[in-house]
């Protein structure tokens, strides 16, 4: 709950004028606890799984022929009850399990200082905030994952994510719950070292979730943000690791690239890829048209 009652008394406070941004922040969260400050990133989150998906599934599903060149595994069409049925099912999972621990974690946000107050962040803070949480989600989320791919994790846990050997994007979320827990971790990492504003921690919870959303939606589009992105592994990157399965040891770092390639484990994708690279100059750019966009060949964990 902020301790202003007015704009006036909050421009006193920080000696200038009020943003609109400020302006309206104040006038949702003054006589708002603090506690509740934190429950919206429950709707937010569920709103991005809910619509940010929806093009591409509707376009697979109303447009199949018109989808194909742009699908990493073409020759894979999962029915609308497959989507229907991931979605439910994530969507249960998350409501039941990550619901109401978000619910309880206000003791958490309290002890990792997540402030709720004025003046709001700056861009520059949110995105030297978000860049740092990227980094370290990324790094924890690696050896997380690789843990997960021993025996016992993958037979225990991590064999319900891999259902889908070609994901869509509502596969994000479709996991056991025991795996949604685990990997909040490195979700939680960043802003406990790098504490933030509860505004910031709502647009990492959205922006993360929508970059899983686009590693698993299965479509290398030409504007995918890996051209833009340094280190960025994008669809292509994780859609192998899902292509593969259970005894993958590749391509376990969700969002860039570097810890695949320090640790090792990006050789099956390379040669994968340079398998690829030779069956498209053998039989000619017309022949092999769409081979870039499809794992057809060169099949190596």
């Amino acid at each position: 709950m902020l301790p202003y009652a007015t704009a006036g008394e909050a421009e006193a406070a920080l000696g200038r004028a009020l943003t609109w941004a400020e302006a309206a922040w104040l006038r949702y969260s003054a006589s708002v606890p603090d506690r509740y400050l934190h429950w919206p990133n429950i709707a937010i989150t569920l709103v991005v799984y809910t619509l940010a998906p929806l093009p591409l599934a509707l376009f697979d599903l109303a447009a199949p022929a018109a989808a194909a060149p742009y699908k990493l595994q073409p020759k894979v069409q999962h029915p609308p009850a497959t989507f229907f049925r991931c979605y439910m099912d994530a969507v249960r999972v998350s409501l039941l399990i990550i619901g109401p621990y978000q619910l309880i974690s206000y003791p958490a946000a309290k002890i990792m200082d997540i402030r709720t107050g004025l003046p709001l962040p700056s861009m520059g803070e949110i995105m030297a905030q978000l860049t740092v949480y990227f980094l370290v989600e990324d790094y924890l989320n690696y050896w997380l994952h690789r843990l997960l791919h021993t025996k016992w994790g993958y037979e225990k846990i991590h064999h319900v994510h891999h259902e889908f050997t070609a994901p869509m994007a509502y596969a994000a979320w479709y996991g056991h719950w025991a795996e949604m827990l685990i990997l909040a971790v490195p979700s939680l990492a960043g802003p406990a070292l790098v504490p933030c504003h509860v505004t910031t921690l709502w647009i990492w919870f959205a922006a993360r979730l929508v970059e899983s959303l686009n590693i698993h939606s299965g479509f290398k589009l030409p504007f995918n943000a890996e051209k833009y992105i340094p280190f960025y592994g994008g669809a292509e990157h994780h859609d192998y690791h899902h292509y593969i399965g259970g005894q993958s040891k590749s391509n376990f770092a969700p969002v860039f690239t570097y810890c695949d390639y320090i640790y090792g484990t990006d050789k099956g994708y390379k040669y994968h890829k340079a398998t690829l690279a030779k069956l498209k100059e053998l039989a000619g750019s017309d022949v092999q048209k769409g081979a870039d966009n499809g794992f057809n060949g060169g099949k190596q964990d």
